[in-house]
């Protein structure tokens, strides 16, 4: 059977608050095993495919906590046939851009201890005409659009600058852009001035060229970020939560200890529930309040799954928010 893309009138009737983008989707293959340890046999307990990439996750997110999304992905092969399948599942509004090569395939091993090993291929390569019409499809949803999230690795041969290009058109467009990538990409990305810049601990790393060891660094390295071209920034440090930064505040949003069961994609729901909650309110302090909750929430399921609205409500009510006072210790 030929897969089922949604009506092109319903994409264009629909009033979409949150654009996603996820031009390196895959095929996320989750095992769950009793333990991981070295040179030992350990036993697979289940298994599961899922439709994977951080804007299809936010995407996800967003439409279960009752926000309006459309994501917008690309598709090829035979693999790509089995990710559209999941991802209408999911019953949020797709836009599909297809293109020549196999989306890629990766592995998510996790233990009962909530240990996880996570495997990613690097994608699918994509020709000059593809990117053109992914591009061309992102921009002309922009007219109806809030937020623009750029969301995940770009495949090998993509211009490292393509991120960057759609945030200066969202500008011009008067539509607010969350950037979340890595790389060059995040680079370049950052330089055409997002309106908010979220990376992971290593992320941060990697774009600053040094290392991140205390509070004392991660509240230097926001603001080095705001400097390179973010209006706002998060920095997300996993079980410690978020340093979250913009023009008027630098904070620290710190969750409940939990037992976390797995924390993979715990920065992907982050993302996702901060910008649902700016198109709510527009305060970003209780945004990135909000993406802590949903992040922390998620960490506590098995699997790669994202937590609902009620269950982030509860780990909301126990977010601290700590105002950075002007001498930090180490």
């Amino acid at each position: 059977m030929a897969p089922q893309y949604i009506q092109r009138s319903m994409v264009d009737t629909m009033v979409c608050l949150i654009l996603t983008l996820t031009i390196n989707p895959a095929i996320d293959r989750n095992v769950t095993a009793d333990r991981l340890v070295f040179e030992d046999r350990a036993y697979i307990l289940s298994t599961n495919e899922s439709a994977g990439g951080r804007g299809i996750n936010a995407a996800s997110v967003i439409h279960a906590f009752g926000g309006k999304t459309l994501a917008i992905l690309t598709s090829g092969g035979k693999s790509g046939e089995r990710l559209e399948a999941l991802v209408r599942a999911y019953g949020f509004p797709v836009e599909i851009v297809p293109i020549r090569n196999e989306i890629r395939t990766n592995l998510t091993i996790t233990d009962k201890q909530g240990l996880t090993v996570k495997l990613n291929e690097a994608g699918p390569p994509m020709d000059k005409r593809e990117l053109q019409r992914l591009e061309k499809a992102t921009v002309k949803r922009l007219d109806k659009a809030q937020w623009l999230m750029l969301c995940g690795s770009i495949p090998p041969d993509v211009p490292p600058d393509f991120y960057a290009r759609l945030v200066e058109t969202a500008r011009k467009k008067n539509v607010r852009t969350v950037l979340d990538t890595d790389g060059d990409a995040l680079l370049l990305g950052t330089e055409a001035k997002p309106t908010v810049v979220h990376v992971n601990q290593g992320e941060g790393e990697r774009l600053l060229d040094a290392a991140l060891l205390t509070r004392a660094h991660f509240f230097d390295a926001v603001g080095k970020i705001r400097t390179l071209g973010a209006e706002s920034v998060i920095l997300s440090l996993g079980s410690r939560g978020a340093i979250g930064a913009n023009g008027k505040s630098t904070f620290e949003a710190l969750p409940p200890r939990i037992d976390a069961v797995c924390p993979i994609g715990a920065g992907d729901a982050l993302a996702a529930a901060f910008t649902w909650a700016m198109v709510r309110s527009d305060d970003f302090d209780d945004a990135v309040r909000w993406g802590v909750a949903a992040g922390t929430a998620s960490a506590k399921l098995p699997g790669v799954s994202f937590a609902s609205l009620e269950q982030t409500e509860q780990v909301y009510k126990l977010v601290e928010m700590r105002p950075v006072s002007s001498r930090v210790p180490q």
